[in-house]
């Protein structure tokens, strides 16, 4: 099993800009990661007309584009996936993978938080939450990190999740 780290946080924390930070450090030690976005309210990048799109509105339940260098999958599941089966079923060949999202699982968790917003942290120990990065230091017995310390962050997963 590929291992499996999320990063959670509330809006406008900066999820996704950490994520941004996180890979290309990973990726410079040489490490391969793939990316899973929760989305609550559904998506559909398929445009009206396309030869794909078409293929859909047919009833393909799968529909893959593929080119060079890229593929993409339309997939209609049967259920809804966990983390787990979306990582089973659709990654592969990948050293590392990083969800942003999906704050009610059972995984490793990373929380963003900004003390400005006055909000309450989403997770805690219990919760499998295993650091905190933010814009002031919070102590609740799990490592901190600067919300822009990427190289720091990247190596902490490095430590714990990957080999090399």
């Amino acid at each position: 099993m590929i291992p499996i780290v999320s990063i959670v946080g509330r809006s406008n924390t900066g999820k996704t800009t950490l994520i941004e930070g996180i890979i290309p450090e990973l990726k410079k030690q040489g490490y391969r990661v793939a990316t899973i976005k929760h989305n609550l309210h559904g998506f559909d990048v398929d445009r009206e007309g396309k030869d794909s799109w078409r293929h859909r509105r047919a009833g393909a339940g799968t529909v893959v584009l593929a080119a060079p260098r890229s593929i993409v999958v339309f997939d209609e599941p049967d259920r809804e996936y966990d983390i787990k089966g979306i990582a089973e079923n659709y990654i592969k060949n990948r050293d590392i993978i990083i969800t942003e999202g999906f704050k009610g699982n059972p995984l490793p968790k990373i929380e963003v938080f900004r003390t400005a917003l006055k909000q309450e942290l989403l997770c805690g120990p219990d919760d499998n939450l295993i650091a905190l990065a933010g814009d002031k230091p919070v102590d609740i017995g799990v490592p901190y990190f600067d919300l822009n310390d990427y190289s720091g962050i990247a190596e902490f997963i490095k430590k714990a999740f990957l080999k090399g």
